[in-house]
């Protein structure tokens, strides 16, 4: 039965289009369409009034103006209804003085965790695991996280990612472990004998043919 019901589990994949939802916020209606044209961070936490899940938003809140920097808005999601949301925003303001600046999805029905694959049998049966999506402007799917029910996330890492990628887009490269901006990023491996023969006279930060660094 287990096996029956893990492989019913489904789960977005990477470069592909994000699974789309119109649902109830704290801010009102809200749909991946909303946010045609600018980057989404969508994470899910297990209940409100939890510690762990507390320190994250406080994270994130602490967090949000950096990633609109980045023209990148938040969007959180737990299976709880909007007055817990409320509550627990308002308990947060009060407790810890931060003002949770973004929508929080109520999802009772699970139809959104479901449809990113934040309901995972053996971990979560009736609540979201700690699962965070970085979606692009044109709404595909660039980067998944999943986190267990026992530990909270590094929101810096998160910021750092969303600048990656951005990074990676503009400019046709990749980028190192744990890439920072103003660091020197990646050149793509050459694809033909020829380019590979003539990377190491390119005027790149050269190591070998398969791995030189250029700056921005």
């Amino acid at each position: 039965m287990t096996n029956e019901i893990q492989n019913t589990v489904t789960f977005p994949q990477l470069n592909s289009p994000a699974p789309d939802f119109n649902a109830k916020t704290t801010h009102g209606q809200r749909s991946l369409a909303d946010y045609k044209g600018k980057w989404l961070v969508l994470f899910s936490h297990p209940a409100d009034f939890t510690p762990v899940c507390t320190t994250e938003f406080i994270g994130f809140a602490n967090a949000a103006e950096r990633f609109a920097e980045m023209n990148t808005e938040l969007l959180g999601l737990s299976i709880d209804s909007i007055h817990s949301h409320i509550a627990w925003v308002r308990n947060i303001k009060e407790k810890f003085g931060v003002t949770i600046p973004f929508p929080i999805i109520a999802d009772l029905s699970m139809e959104v965790a479901k449809s990113y694959g934040m309901v995972q049998p053996g971990a979560s049966d009736t609540s979201a695991v700690r699962a965070t999506f970085i979606i692009d402007p044109q709404g595909i799917m660039r980067a998944m996280v999943y986190y267990p029910m026992s530990n909270g996330r590094a929101v810096n890492e998160f910021v750092r990612l969303v600048d990656a990628l951005q990074v990676s887009d503009e400019n046709s490269c990749a980028t190192p472990e744990n890439w920072k901006r103003g660091e020197e990023v990646i050149v793509p491996p050459p694809h033909t004998v020829d380019d590979a023969n003539a990377r190491e006279d390119q005027g790149h930060n050269y190591v070998d043919w398969y791995f030189s660094k250029r700056a921005l």
